[in-house]
């Protein structure tokens, strides 16, 4: 034991050939990628910056970054409101001991364990506006005209977010539901005593108390709402037109439908700069121990 403790780097080698082969590795090798006019229809491979200048040149990228970014923006905000929403609610159900609260944890659970793909697909039915769309066929029995769930440009944004939601609010609820129980009870007990109302607990305890959580889950959900393109390939395909077609999804359709390996490498390193800024910025807001701590 003391031979490890005075020589760390001989049990921290494996783990750091580990991290290295299967997250460091691709990295660098899609940092090579960009670099030249690799295809996956082959042929001689060079180095460049061709790839570059046509991603800066290309007149379809503002559009695709401003859709990335409502897809992204309204994602987040909504995984985070349901998310912290339906934690509170569970927390209170269980400290008034209410039957309903495992199951209600189980049932919000389910949503995110199902692929991305299979989610798609499941709103692609409810969206569905043949006569068999679940959300529609409501709608005709309430007398409500139909709507275009999937062909109108401006609300298929509006499907595809919440499709999206309603799978990852779930990862939210959990990293909340792990806050709230580590919030010290006396807290709200020592504001029930000075007449604290409950908005004025969730706002000036609940909040505050849940600032590093909040921000450490807005990280992550960021940039796994970035990153995803099965939801969207098998709700839309990115349609109607362009209106969903997402930085991850142009990405995919670069490489494996144009065959542009540097393309799309590319448009990998934009993503991989778009989530460290974002996470670099999220991370400037969290609480740091004071300095004589």
């Amino acid at each position: 034991m003391r031979r490890i403790e005075e020589n760390p780097f001989s049990w921290l080698l494996p783990v750091a050939i580990l991290l290295g082969v299967f997250y460091l590795y691709p990295i660098f090798d899609v940092l090579r990628l960009a670099f030249t006019n690799a295809s996956l229809r082959g042929g001689e491979e060079h180095y460049t910056v061709d790839s570059f200048v046509a991603l800066i040149a290309n007149p379809a990228l503002p559009d695709i970054l401003w859709t990335t970014f409502v897809f992204t923006a309204g994602s987040v905000i909504g995984q985070q409101f349901f998310g912290l929403g339906i934690a509170v609610l569970v927390m209170r159900g269980e400290r008034r001991r209410l039957y309903g609260m495992t199951a209600l944890r189980t049932i919000v659970l389910i949503a995110w364990v199902i692929p991305g793909i299979a989610n798609g697909l499941i709103w692609q039915m409810l969206f569905s506006e043949a006569p068999f769309g679940a959300i529609n066929s409501v709608l005709r029995m309430m007398s409500i005209q139909p709507v275009a769930w999937l062909s109108d440009p401006g609300i298929a944004m509006i499907s595809a977010i919440v499709s999206n939601v309603w799978r990852g609010t779930a990862f939210s609820m959990i990293v909340f539901y792990a806050a709230l129980k580590g919030i010290d009870p006396t807290l709200y007990e020592a504001a029930s005593v000075d007449g604290a109302n409950g908005w004025q607990r969730f706002r000036f305890i609940t909040l505050p108390q849940m600032r590093a959580a909040i921000l450490v889950n807005s990280i992550l959900i960021t940039i796994a709402t970035l990153n995803t393109f099965d939801a969207i390939i098998s709700l839309t395909g990115g349609g109607p037109g362009r209106a969903t077609e997402v930085l991850s999804l142009y990405t995919f359709n670069t490489v494996f439908r144009n065959l542009d390996l540097a393309g799309g490498s590319v448009l990998s390193v934009l993503m991989l700069v778009i989530s460290l800024v974002l996470a670099v910025g999220y991370a400037s807001f969290l609480p740091r121990r004071e300095a004589n701590e």
